[in-house]
């Protein structure tokens, strides 16, 4: 199964040249495989491109424009379904692809599919909670003590005042 990506190298818009260009890094930089496929440039992959987009998704006008994402004959969708998926952590599932292993897509598909969270996710979440319940625990002390410190240590009018500093205090002693 191949990623198709069809693009348009010669658009002269900058938001089609830009979400083209997002489409791509992201696969370049997750090693997805791809083949990218001007429509600018050969008719064959135009025509080919605006015969698969089905026609609910099509736009109003009825022509899509690139970005479009097929895997390889099964049309996954343009840019505005790839940028949610990846924003949901779901581009994998986007693609038709299995997510690789240790990924955050593999594992909310594994939560998906068994129902529940893995075992040693959930030792995981129980330290975390912990922590949360340890740094809760030690603020209210903290504001506990410091509510006890100043009902048991009143300020006087003696404390408040400032007293000067004399010659002999300011003097550093240099030896």
């Amino acid at each position: 199964m191949v990623i198709k990506v069809f693009i348009a190298s010669q658009s002269g818009s900058t938001a089609i040249k830009k979400k083209q260009q997002d489409v791509l890094g992201f696969l370049e930089a997750n090693k997805i495989d791809f083949k990218e496929l001007d429509i600018a440039a050969n008719e064959d992959n135009r025509k080919w491109m605006r015969e698969n987009v089905p026609g609910e998704k099509r736009p109003q006008n009825g022509i899509p424009l690139p970005p479009q994402i097929f895997n390889d004959e099964l049309y996954c969708g343009d840019f505005e379904a790839f940028f949610n998926a990846k924003e949901d952590n779901g581009v994998y599932a986007f693609l038709g692809l299995d997510p690789p292993p240790g990924s955050k897509e593999a594992h909310q598909a594994a939560i998906i599919q068994n129902g529940e969270v893995p075992e040693n996710d959930k030792a995981d979440e129980n330290i975390g909670e912990n922590e949360a319940d340890k740094h809760e625990e030690s603020v209210h002390q903290t504001i506990e003590s410091e509510e006890t410190d100043e009902e048991e240590q009143p300020v006087t009018e003696e404390e408040d005042e400032e007293q000067p500093v004399t010659e002999e205090e300011d003097e550093v002693d240099e030896s």
